[in-house]
């Protein structure tokens, strides 16, 4: 079985108050994008529970350490799940705020309950994806959503970029979760993201933003630079996508990718 775990970007990221677990309440909208890593499963006649290998961009963890890995075994610890073998080809880059290794990790819970007939509800899988990460049960349905708590508490959102294109581009920056967070002030908004959302996509730029740029850009200009960049281009919205460090620009028109970021990863696609 065969499956393509998708990227998602974040259209405006408020971070709204710190919890007393010491995490953050956040509220974000979710948007699925078509940038794909492959993953497949077999049933596997070897003793062990499962193998795994990987292609692509380079995973530089042990097995036992992939959240695709995880998953598995997560399952295997509640459900008759025989030896499998799993290869993960990975194209959405690390790092990136796009929720790759999420997407992965969701898509194999499902993978798993369509190959072995688990008969899992959504709300299970969820719940299962939950245990994983945050943002993992996202990707169990897979839509735009409205997401509230720590990303993790969704509603129904009504937005549709179908026809739009985006350009996507992840320079080779790292930004570690604490710094991300390291200079952001929770404010709750006066305006809900939810209400904003509803506003034509060309006044986004003056009304929807992601927190995060106030305390990562002074810190790593480049990336501000990017941004400014993508509005030059003619983009309709850009930001950064979660805490980074990706950036993305929304454009009518099918954007070309320049060649000052040659050495970027750069990808374009219609949503």
């Amino acid at each position: 079985m065969l499956h393509f775990p998708n990227a998602k970007i974040n259209i405006g990221l408020n971070i709204v108050a710190k919890r007393p677990d010491g995490f953050h309440n956040i509220e974000t909208i979710f948007y699925p994008i078509p940038l794909t890593d492959g993953l497949e499963i077999a049933t596997s006649d070897k003793k062990e529970n499962y193998t795994f290998s990987s292609s692509g961009i380079p995973i530089r963890i042990a097995d036992r350490d992939n959240i695709v890995c995880k998953a598995y075994e997560l399952l295997r610890t509640q459900y008759q799940i025989p030896s499998s073998t799993i290869h993960l080809h990975k194209n959405i880059p690390f790092g990136a705020g796009l929720g790759g290794g999420s997407s992965d990790a969701a898509f194999m819970i499902k993978m798993l309950n369509e190959q072995y007939q688990l008969k899992l509800s959504y709300e299970s899988m969820e719940n299962l994806a939950g245990q994983l990460g945050s943002d993992c049960p996202f990707f169990i349905q897979n839509k735009p959503v409205f997401a509230t708590g720590k990303g993790d508490i969704f509603s129904e959102v009504l937005i549709n970029l179908s026809g739009y294109h985006l350009l996507l581009i992840k320079p080779d920056v790292h930004i570690s979760t604490p710094e991300a967070y390291s200079k952001v002030q929770p404010v709750q908004p006066s305006k809900s993201l939810k209400e904003l959302i509803k506003e034509p996509i060309q006044n986004w730029k003056n009304s929807i933003f992601n927190d995060f740029e106030n305390s990562i850009f002074p810190a790593h200009p480049e990336l501000e630079k990017i941004k400014s960049h993508l509005y030059s281009m003619g983009a309709l919205y850009a930001s950064m996508s979660g805490s980074g460090s990706s950036l993305f620009g929304i454009f009518k028109n099918e954007p070309i990718c320049p060649k000052i970021w040659e050495e970027y990863f750069c990808w374009k696609g219609k949503l």
